[in-house]
């Protein structure tokens, strides 16, 4: 039904049966979300008129949030200016530069970038507590805590988050892909027994040094060197050698001084053999307080690293932090922090962790640690709460906290900013925009789209539009700001902000949602369709599935709107869709369906449908229905995966791919999903390390066909690339099923290409189209264009059209086999269907820089860079700017590209050009005066 034409499932009544079996993980009966596929009967009548009063979007109720990150007025601009500053910074100040930059890059939402830059500020961190919260900033960042049977403090194999590694202090520039050392081994292994009793008759065995004097604690005696014990501080030395009664008494009586007797033994034992670790903790901790009292500086490091590694679960870091904080002792307050960030986002409702942070004496408790290392603790902290939804209390005292250590420009702005963020949803308005303004204060421009908003809370409509207008007239005009704008306008300058902001930033979300449901309200129903999808197309996203879930729900097309529905359940498991604002009864009859089951064959067939139709949200419902028929087919939750993928949802893949790792049923299976999810995070060797072993236990498709993936990826030579044939045509022989298949088959046909075997490539990509995999007509059509059949190639590509439901790709893909003037209509539609794509924006200037109309080829890449500063985007203006004598544009474009790659190689030569030719430039200037 998805696959007719649109105005076409306007007219559709029929309704279909799904299933009302219940997934593990949609078990709650409280959430309307929960029932909605449970009601086993079909009652459709009245339904949309029902529920349209009980929640349906309107234009009054429509804004936009306000995004809580920094956004830069000119990201490439400040992006060069961070290149720049990282490149001439002292080692010591690289970290936090790093961090800046990953604060900058937040509004990109680009994963893989973030997480370079959190590792990057890890490598150059010096102080181990600043070691430990990046790496477990590290360690949230790919959800380890979602994996079940892997500990808090289990070490995943790289060093760069190794919670033994990140207790040493120095920078750890040579480990960012090393592996670590250390084993999973348990306590009482590997930091020593806890249970181990010093004997007040014991010999010393090995210890053959006569012992000359004795401390006296109580009744009881432990025997010591003189010498030794003085060697340990230079109190003691004065005690024991200076002008002290004690120089000259051979018994010593330390009975005031709160140490007992097994303590002054172990500090015995330490004086002659520099070991702790042989003492029970209570012991090791009474050193510690000894060593304090008598700065012996040697033995409190040792008793500091002793207790710290035997930091090993929440309740040992509750009870150690509070001897921590009163001996003030660096190294033991870090291990305890790591247990508590490392238990991430489970410990941010512990009452206690919590108290721990949030409560008024933290800030002078933990101020030994520094400024800088508390407030990359506190912006941590924020960043998860924000990220879990915290309740406000505890979410503005750790955003407070931030600012308080705050230091730097942007991390003030960045702080008071996320604060104006929670007191305006807590509909705190006044105090919001006093942080707003504040923040706007330090430099942040954006800040002041939340004052705007603030006042138009509390009724100042107009101060809100004049202050919108003041920003938009003295600054280089930005999608968020007409966007911002609309809300203040009425008629028809509201429609022409919403247009200018789309026209800006095609990404913004809001001027698509509010077109939808105005031409909704004014009954222009397809245009209102063809306004979501339009942005469906390019970028999915919960409430813009939900958005149209509604529309489908108002026109009775009850099919469409559950396969919606489906769609947002993947991307987002709690989500509770329609706002949680219908009457379960209303949900019961939304949801009521045929008594029949639809048969595992039937959803089969269904899914070769959408696949084949290059549907990807309709392939996503059959998935998540198929996966509620039956939890057990943990292969679906994978396939599941790689269509999040396709769609880029990106978080909502790993979270699949985790779940299939935690409901494996075999090691081999494992191994698989393993090997994604350390290919997601670039670990290409450790990848194939997996499918290998994987392949070794059990041959099978997946396994062979990660292989072959990673091999693909490894950027191998001509002659080398051969070798991933045989591993595609292994994974052919084993069973799986035609979806999976066809999609070897089309990469067995990309290997081929790369072999320069035409032929066998053909023969490939057709036996793809036998199994129903479309995309291989974009394969074969390349096959057609090396044989020097043009016509062919274009005729394939336009198969592919026809076929598929999304057809940006292929639009831009068609357009390398057609004449200039067709390739820039099919360029025209792919930017049309898909703003994001870069690829016809950097065409189409390259067609105007041919024609000599250098400044418009300039502005149409800038058009892109605006909402997309893409690496290749920004090189190609840097090339312009070069070609046009504009040296230090050149440089700034390039500067800003090598933020986002720093080993682009064509953009370093570049980049060496601009500055050696400025350079020469400057010379010659110099040498005229």
């Amino acid at each position: 039904m998805r696959n007719l034409k649109l105005f076409e499932r306007f007219k559709s009544t029929q309704i279909h049966a799904f299933s009302s079996q219940d997934s593990p993980s949609t078990s709650n009966n409280d959430s309307p979300r929960m029932k909605f596929f449970r009601h086993p009967k079909s009652n459709p009548k009245s339904i949309s008129r029902s529920l349209l009063s009980h929640g349906f979007p309107t234009t009054e109720l429509l804004e936009p949030p306000l995004d809580p990150y920094l956004k830069p007025i000119d990201l490439v601009e400040s992006l060069s200016n961070l290149y720049r500053r990282i490149e001439s910074s002292l080692d010591s100040e690289t970290s936090m530069l790093y961090l800046e930059l990953y604060a900058v890059l937040r509004s990109l939402g680009d994963a893989k970038l973030l997480r370079r830059c959190l590792i990057n500020a890890r490598s150059y961190a010096f102080d181990v507590p600043c070691k430990i919260v990046l790496s477990a900033w590290l360690r949230f960042d790919r959800r380890a805590h979602e994996l079940v049977g892997v500990e808090s403090m289990d070490c995943n194999g790289f060093a760069i988050e190794c919670p033994k590694t990140s207790l040493t202090h120095g920078d750890d520039l040579d480990l960012v892909n090393e592996h670590c050392s250390c084993s999973k081994v348990c306590e009482e292994e590997g930091f020593g027994s806890d249970g181990v009793k010093i004997s007040l008759a014991d010999e010393f065995l090995g210890l053959d040094e006569v012992s000359d004097f004795s401390f006296r604690v109580g009744l009881e005696k432990a025997k010591c060197v003189r010498s030794r014990i003085a060697a340990l501080s230079r109190p003691f030395e004065a005690m024991l050698y200076g002008s002290f009664v004690e120089s000259r008494t051979s018994e010593i009586d330390f009975s005031e001084n709160g140490i007992s007797v097994e303590a002054m033994v172990a500090l015995n034992i330490y004086s002659r053999i520099k070991r702790v670790d042989l003492f029970r903790v209570e012991t090791v901790f009474e050193l510690l307080k000894l060593a304090s009292k008598f700065c012996c500086d040697d033995l409190k490091s040792a008793c500091e690293a002793r207790l710290a590694s035997s930091v090993t679960n929440l309740d040992k870091a509750l009870t150690f932090v509070e001897i921590a904080l009163e001996e003030r002792t660096k190294l033991l307050l870090s291990a305890c922090l790591q247990v508590f960030l490392r238990e991430l986002p489970q410990s941010l409702h512990n009452p206690k962790v919590m108290r721990f942070f949030c409560c008024s004496e933290a800030k002078e408790q933990l101020s030994f640690l520094g400024s800088e290392c508390l407030f990359l603790l506190y912006y941590f902290l924020s960043q998860v709460g924000m990220e879990e939804k915290l309740t406000t209390e505890p979410m503005l005292i750790l955003l407070e906290r931030t600012r308080e250590f705050a230091r730097a420009n942007w991390q003030k702005a960045l702080s008071l900013h996320q604060m104006g963020c929670v007191l305006f949803d807590r509909k705190d308005y006044k105090a919001a925009q006093f942080h707003f303004r504040l923040a706007s204060s330090l430099g942040h421009v954006y800040s002041l789209a939340g004052v705007s908003r603030t006042e138009y809370k509390q009724g100042q409509r107009y101060s809100a539009y004049k202050l919108m207008t003041y920003i938009i007239s003295n600054h280089k005009p930005q999608g968020w700001m007409y966007q911002e704008r609309s809300l203040y306008n009425v008629g028809v300058e509201k429609l022409k902000d919403l247009a200018t902001a789309t026209e800006l930033d095609p990404t913004l979300t809001f001027p698509y949602k509010y077109r939808a449901v105005m031409k909704f309200e004014q009954k222009q129903v397809k245009e209102a369709f063809e306004e979501v999808d339009r942005l469906i197309q390019f970028k999915l996203t919960p409430d813009s599935l939900e958005l149209r879930a509604w529309l489908f729900l108002a026109i009775g097309d009850r099919e469409s709107c559950l396969i919606d529905i489906r769609a947002v359940l993947c991307l987002e498991p709690n989500y509770v869709v329609f706002g949680g604002k219908m009457r379960d009864d209303l949900v019961e009859a939304l949801t009521a369906q045929y008594t029949e089951v639809e048969s595992e064959a039937d959803c089969w067939v269904r899914l070769y449908e959408r696949w084949s139709a290059v549907d990807d949200v309709g392939a996503l419902a059959v998935v998540h229905q198929m996966l509620q028929n039956d939890p057990s087919k943990n292969f679906l939750r994978f396939r599941q995966s790689l269509l999040l993928l396709r769609l880029n949802c990106q978080g909502a893949a790993m979270r699949c791919l985790r779940m299939a790792w935690n409901l494996a049923t075999s090691e081999a299976e494992r191994l698989v999903y393993e090997g994604w999810l350390l290919y997601d995070m670039g670990y290409v060797d450790e990848t194939l390390t997996k499918a290998e072993k994987a392949i070794s236990i059990q041959r099978s498709f997946e396994a062979f066909f990660l292989k072959a993936y990673v091999l693909s990826d490894k950027n191998l030579g001509p002659d080398e690339i051969s070798c991933i044939v045989p591993v595609l045509e292994e994974a052919l022989k084993c069973p799986s099923d035609g979806l999976r298949k066809g999609q070897a088959l089309n990469n067995l046909g990309s290997i081929y290409i790369d072999c320069g075997m035409l032929d066998q490539a053909e023969t490939a990509y057709k036996n793809a189209l036998e199994v129903k995999h479309t995309r291989a007509h974009q394969g074969l059509a390349r096959v057609y264009f090396l044989k020097n059949q043009r016509k062919e190639a274009c005729e394939e590509m336009t198969k592919l059209i026809e076929k598929a439901c999304s057809k940006a790709a292929a639009y831009e893909k068609r357009s390398e086999y057609c004449e200039r003037e067709k390739a820039k209509e099919d360029l025209d539609m792919a930017t049309k269907l898909d703003p994001l794509r870069t690829y016809p924006y950097r065409y189409r200037a390259a067609v105007l820089m041919d024609d000599q109309r250098e400044t418009e080829a300039v502005e149409e890449l800038s058009k892109a860079i605006a909402f997309r500063p893409e690496l290749q985007t920004l090189h190609l203006r840097a090339a312009f700017h070069e070609a046009t004598g504009k040296l230090s544009l050149a440089s700034q474009d390039c500067e800003a590209a090598l933020c986002l790659d720093p080993d682009h190689t064509e953009t370093l030569h570049l980049y060496s050009r601009s500055k050696d030719q400025t350079s020469s430039t400057e010379t010659t200037i110099l040498d005229l005066e």
